[in-house]
């Protein structure tokens, strides 16, 4: 069992039966592999860390531009650049194994076959999970993205499941319709936990050379600005789902991070903020103690959904228990 801190006892969470010290995890891509945020983070005390996107062959990533800052956020095209899973395997996670954290491997692949042949290989122990990225081309199918198709989704789920015994967590992406339809369908094909938001869909034109201004001509978008997106979404997978959600997207302090846990996740990754601040992770475990301090709450999970209207003393006005009576 995972060592926890006496000083975080309110925080302490158990989800899909790894020991958390906190429900505060960091979100893939923008937190490396953990080891290179250790001067400024207690790892251990991470409720986990979903390292960088893993593939089974080594990416070179994209060409050209690929970051640039917006209003309140950013936008990316990296292109999954990675040493491939067997370099993981072989020198990255017996490095990072020294930092007594949960480490969640993040995958991708171009069809269903390559994730559960990547959730094969990385059942082992170091692993205490594994996070599929959906939000890749299925060049099987013909260049449908798994993450807009409920359908190739669960397949990839199904795949995965049929390769380890480790936990997987679906990775939702908000550029769909439907997003409730995404997760019962990946819940349904045996995921265990569902973590959302991915990245939304951007670009961005250089006004004076005409032209788009990533290599890739569109990104991701990620940052403060689509927090009102990922709030919203958890807040209808929450009603729909019975598995535990981990909400993403645009957390900077702790105020955000509770908004989540209202909206009914069980635990919460932080992305772009740890590039404006790397110590942000601490101080929003600091920040959850002390709200729970303040309202009178004994544990995180006393707040996990209750801003939902299953919720008991949920009302339609959004006013919750001690509402004054109309």
């Amino acid at each position: 069992m995972r060592q926890l801190y006496q000083e975080d006892e309110m925080l302490h969470t158990n989800l899909l039966g790894l020991e958390m010290n906190t429900p505060v995890l960091t979100a893939s891509g923008t937190f490396g592999f953990g080891e290179e945020f250790a001067d400024f983070v207690d790892l251990a005390r991470l409720g986990g860390v979903m390292v960088k996107g893993t593939t089974l062959k080594p990416r070179r990533g994209n060409d050209g531009v690929r970051i640039t800052e917006t209003p309140k956020g950013m936008l990316n095209c990296i292109g999954l650049e990675n040493p491939g899973v067997e370099v993981f395997l072989k020198e990255t996670l017996p490095r990072i194994q020294q930092y007594g954290m949960n480490v969640i491997v993040n995958i991708s692949g171009s069809t269903a076959e390559e994730y559960g042949e990547l959730a094969g290989l990385l059942d082992v122990d170091g692993v205490a999970a594994i996070e599929l990225n959906v939000s890749c081309p299925n060049v099987k199918e013909g260049g449908i993205v798994f993450g807009t198709d409920p359908q190739a989704a669960a397949a990839v789920v199904r795949e995965a499941k049929a390769h380890t015994k480790k936990p997987v967590i679906l990775k939702l992406s908000p550029n769909v319709t439907d997003i409730v339809a995404m997760a019962k369908a990946v819940e349904e094909a045996g995921a265990d936990a569902i973590s959302l938001i991915n990245t939304l869909l951007g670009m961005e034109i250089d006004i004076h050379h005409y032209r788009p201004v990533l290599g890739n001509i569109t990104g991701g978008l990620s940052g403060p600005c689509v927090k009102p997106v990922a709030v919203r979404m958890v807040w209808q997978v929450a009603q729909a789902v019975h598995i535990p959600i981990i909400g993403m997207g645009g957390i900077a302090s702790a105020e955000d991070a509770v908004e989540f846990f209202l909206a009914g996740a069980s635990a919460v990754a932080v992305g772009t903020a740890n590039f404006t601040d790397p110590e942000i992770t601490m101080k929003i475990c600091d920040g959850l103690t002390e709200y729970l301090k303040k309202q009178g709450f004994t544990s995180i999970e006393e707040i996990v959904g209750k801003a939902n209207p299953g919720f008991l003393g949920f009302n339609k006005t959004g006013s919750g228990e001690g509402a004054k009576a109309e």
